[in-house]
């Protein structure tokens, strides 16, 4: 499949209004115009696309849909007679939901884990209108999308790796050196990252466990730091640079109990050096865990499943 990357992302969520002020606040998004079709949403913006990030009313906290960005019609098409090949049914988007997504055409599918994906293609934008919540020089968005999430599973199967490597067409970049075990898939038109996508094992239970964020300067990092410690937020692990890429960044959990991790460059993007290789550590220096590497955003399958 020809993806660059996921495009936007969903949640549902009872603190909406945390949201409404974390997000331009601490992370320097910008509120998005809500669609006449969903009033009640908070939609969040990291650039000139109508929005990045979704909260929508619910019970629980938990991801709703990953939307996958296909690079124009014919590669939607694409899309979709892969998934007709491996026999994943799929649900053409109607025209209340593209309207509420801001696409031309979407469809909707789960993986055998459950999580809901969408591909999507013809977002609305409108270029020079973005305007972050508080002083920020902007969001790494242009050739890598909405950023990386990691989330959870009970069961890291084969029948999950084949959707991710086989179906959606994506490399497999790696294990990370964590003390569990999370695989990293990269889209096929993605060569700026190491992933778009982390599936971490976690017996019993499922749910976001971060979502990686890239800004264009130190000076965001630094500021977010201190915005995050000025309000006693939760801090997950301190500043670092990982083993496998040339990045800084930092941990911290929002309101709807996943961590965010801002990242900056500060080297350029090396290439895939560090494929498949086994480093001893997690981190060249920093990253102290200082909070749980779990949030209550993960939780057993029946918790999350049942709201569908």
């Amino acid at each position: 499949m020809d993806l660059c990357g996921i495009g936007y992302i969903g949640f549902e969520t009872p603190a909406i209004e945390a949201w409404r002020d974390y997000g331009p606040s601490v992370m320097g998004f910008g509120i998005g115009k809500n669609p006449e079709n969903d009033p009640d949403s908070l939609y969040l913006r990291m650039d000139d696309r109508r929005w990045r990030l979704a909260f929508h009313p619910g019970e629980i906290d938990r991801v709703a849909y990953f939307g996958w960005e296909a690079v124009g019609r014919e590669a939607f098409e694409g899309c979709k007679a892969k998934l007709d090949e491996d026999s994943v049914a799929y649900t053409a988007g109607d025209d209340d939901l593209k309207t509420r997504r801001g696409v031309r055409e979407l469809i909707s599918f789960k993986d055998p884990a459950g999580f809901r994906h969408e591909i999507f293609y013809g977002h609305k934008w409108n270029p020079g209108t973005f305007v972050p919540g508080r002083p920020h020089t902007g969001f790494e968005t242009e050739e890598r999308g909405f950023g990386h999430a990691v989330v959870m599973v009970p069961d890291f199967s084969r029948e999950l790796e084949d959707f991710f490597l086989k179906t959606m067409g994506m490399s497999w970049y790696g294990w990370g050196a964590g003390k569990g075990r999370t695989g990293f898939f990269r889209t096929k038109l993605n060569n700026k990252t190491s992933h778009d996508i982390g599936i971490g094992h976690a017996p019993g239970k499922m749910g976001i466990q971060h979502i990686g964020l890239t800004v264009k300067s130190i000076r965001d990092v630094g500021e977010t730091f201190d915005l995050v410690k000025q309000r006693q937020l939760q801090m997950q692990m301190t500043l670092g640079q990982h083993t496998q890429d040339p990045h800084m960044s930092f941990y911290h959990f929002g309101p709807s109990g996943f961590a965010v991790e801002t990242i900056v460059e500060f080297e350029p993007w090396p290439g895939d050096t560090y494929t498949e290789l086994n480093p001893e550590k997690l981190s060249v220096w920093g990253h102290e865990l200082v909070g749980p590497i779990i949030g209550p955003s993960v939780k057993t399958p029946e918790e999350l499943l049942k709201f569908d």
